[in-house]
């Protein structure tokens, strides 16, 4: 039986980043389901970073993050427009309201709008900027916290789908498929398979419940310029934005409540978006060139869960990240190991406060 001071289950982005900030410190074993990291939600994002997305309990950490992305290479410019048809409007002035005073924001005519989006129709009236929104290599960030979490010390092993664990004598003897661990922490990073991880540990779940998204990569004619920025509508109906080569990458913005699975995107979703696009701008669509789904996990209240649970000693949340878990990935784990570790907080997190992500708000 391998012996360790925290086994994290799950090597997806929260896993993979948290295991590198504890490695240093304790002795980590990293215990993946799937035979390769980051198979689900992680290799399936659309890849951008938000200060806007997820509201402003997410947001501290989102910008928080900036700074580290950018110093290692994982953010690119591209910018954000929010637009908005007429019934849209009052959406753009609660996003502005609530966010603006944190996150730079331009308010924007509908004329300005097709400056930005050649061939956006006409009855977009309005928008707001977003400059700092970028394109993030995600990728890039997560093979570099799985490199970090070795260097660390960290093990990974793959294929090794948690079966059942017991807390005995202050560890935890946990049980995978052929193989068995003693580990005095439990990290739950089991995204969709959270309250799947927590029912196999015997710990009561927090409701975390997953959403499938659907994102399609298409051939538009003309093709989309590689300038073009995120395009999100402000009723929550689609976003696009530019990939290599001309193409578009485009989701319904969907969030369709589903059991943790190796999800797939339905031709109907794929349809809708397509259609939606085509009402939004005077662009044809030739082909989809492929087309899949990820899941995103969320807790009731849509915030993220960081920390012990109250009434299961030595069980440590790090789930129900939403879509934001890999634009907020560098300040989450920095609060998250400052947390476990019970020291004080980080430069990095130091502004934030944990108590709204603690798992004790459940209990």
């Amino acid at each position: 039986m391998t012996r360790c001071d925290v086994a994290v289950i799950g090597a997806g982005m929260a896993g993979a980043s948290l295991a590198a900030e504890l490695a240093p410190h304790l002795s980590v074993v990293l215990i993946e389901a799937e035979d390769h990291p980051g198979y689900h939600a992680t290799g399936r994002s659309a890849a951008f970073w938000s200060e806007s997305y997820g509201g402003p309990l997410v947001q501290p950490l989102t910008t928080a993050s900036g700074a580290y992305l950018r110093e290692g290479g994982c953010l690119g410019p591209r910018g954000a427009l929010h637009i908005a048809e007429p019934e849209g409007a009052g959406a753009l002035d609660a996003l502005e309201a609530q966010l603006g005073p944190v996150v730079p924001l331009q308010r924007l005519t509908g004329a300005e709008l097709r400056e930005r989006v050649p061939g956006l129709g006409a009855q977009w009236s309005e928008g707001l900027w977003e400059p700092s929104c970028a394109d993030i290599d995600v990728a890039r960030l997560h093979a570099a916290y799985l490199a970090a979490a070795r260097r660390g010390g960290a093990r990974l092993l793959t294929g090794a789908r948690v079966e059942r664990a017991e807390r005995r004598g202050g560890r935890w003897s946990i049980r995978t498929r052929g193989a068995a661990f003693e580990a005095a922490t439990i990290v739950n990073a089991a995204g969709a398979w959270a309250d799947e991880v927590a029912a196999a540990c015997g710990v009561a779940p927090l409701g975390i419940r997953p959403y499938l998204r659907t994102l399609a990569q298409l051939r538009i004619d003309p093709p989309a310029p590689s300038g073009l920025p995120l395009v999100i509508d402000a009723l929550g109906r689609f976003y696009f934005k530019p990939e290599a080569g001309g193409r578009l990458w485009l989701s319904p913005h969907d969030e369709t409540p589903c059991e943790p699975c190796d999800c797939a995107p339905e031709e109907l979703d794929v349809a809708v978006a397509i259609d939606r696009l085509e009402q939004a701008v005077a662009w044809r669509v030739e082909r989809v060139e492929r087309s899949w789904a990820g899941l995103r996990s969320f807790a009731p209240d849509r915030l993220p869960v960081y920390g012990f649970d109250p009434a299961a000693p030595g069980f440590f949340w790090f789930a129900g990240q939403g879509g934001f878990g890999i634009q907020t990935a560098p300040a989450a784990a920095r609060l998250g190991a400052d947390l476990l570790l019970s020291r004080e907080l980080d430069p990095l997190v130091a502004a934030i406060d944990p108590r709204p992500y603690l798992p004790a708000r459940f209990r």
